[in-house]
């Protein structure tokens, strides 16, 4: 079994400010969890801690999207850890953090071959110039981030180095989640909150491990976007809602695609701690986050 390694992005990047002058609190997300005790539960072979980037208000230059230059800078770092963490056969989990570092986890795993996406999201994160206008304000990455990996949108962050254009193909992506009803449909493989419900989470991950094998995926990443957890369970993220995942569902269904092998690595992104001043979901999340993954851990030995 491969060992963990941890890659901390503490950065908030994609997400557009809370209120004037004031960032989002995302960053602090990586800290808080292992403060929580999620190194002590996972036994990483390794910690990769990444520089947390600068925030920019305003509009950066040739780009709509809000901190569109920073997020491809930081995006080709992360990518190269990610990359180093793959080829040394160790399972990545990336702590974020907004959902723009799904872009540099994509261009990791994608350097060493083709690799498919897991997405779990409470929304469909598929904004893109196609259906939003991005003259009168600014795009933010965290609400584009399936949009930018499957290709569409600005050049700066769907065309990357040695990869190219898209980091994955929409046939093979599956996303889950998603509680919107309005808006564009991605034209991807979707099972919305509102069927999970219906169809429970032992029939989901049999429909996902389903599709992963018809589409000859042995290599999957996955993209944890904590508010796909319903917002009675977990409030603290910048856009929750309702109806979604409980932990036990969450970590559940993490554990089963995990246990197939397909999945190299996975980043877990949203929670922002300053909208949760007594740490009271820190512990939650923790615990969930090392029953789906414990399988995994382990410890390297050498000769």
């Amino acid at each position: 079994m491969a060992a963990v390694e941890l890659i901390t992005a503490p950065w908030n990047l994609g997400l557009r400010p809370p209120a004037p002058g004031r960032e989002p609190g995302t960053w602090r997300a990586p800290q808080a969890l292992l403060s929580a005790g999620l190194e002590a539960h996972l036994r990483p072979a390794r910690v990769v801690e990444l520089d947390r980037p600068p925030y920019d208000f305003d509009a950066q230059p040739a780009t709509r999207i809000r901190n569109g230059v920073t997020i491809r800078e930081h995006a080709l770092q992360l990518g190269e850890a990610v990359r180093a963490t793959l080829a040394a056969s160790r399972f990545a989990v990336v702590l974020g953090g907004d959902c723009s570092i799904l872009l540099g986890c994509l261009l990791g795993a994608r350097r060493l071959g083709r690799c498919g996406l897991v997405h779990l999201d409470g929304h469909s994160d598929f904004r893109h110039p196609g259906n939003h206008d991005t003259g009168s304000s600014l795009g933010s990455a965290a609400g584009m981030d399936l949009a930018l990996a499957t290709g569409r949108g600005e050049l700066l962050l769907t065309h990357w180095p040695v990869v190219g254009r898209p980091l994955v193909a929409d046939e093979d992506v599956v996303q889950i989640g998603d509680r919107e009803e309005s808006g564009e449909t991605p034209p991807v493989t979707r099972f919305t909150a509102q069927e999970i419900q219906r169809i429970g989470i032992a029939a989901l991950g049999e429909r996902v491990i389903r599709r992963l094998e018809r589409r000859e995926l042995d290599r999957v990443w996955l993209h944890l976007d904590l508010d796909v957890l319903d917002e009675r369970v977990l409030p603290a993220v910048d856009s929750p809602g309702r109806p979604g995942l409980d932990f036990s569902q969450l970590a559940e269904l993490v554990s089963t695609l995990a246990a197939t092998g397909r999945v190299v690595g996975l980043d877990v992104a949203i929670y922002d701690p300053e909208l949760d001043p007594d740490s009271a979901y820190a512990a939650p999340l923790v615990d969930c986050l090392a029953s789906a993954l414990t399988p995994l851990a382990t410890v390297e030995t050498h000769a």
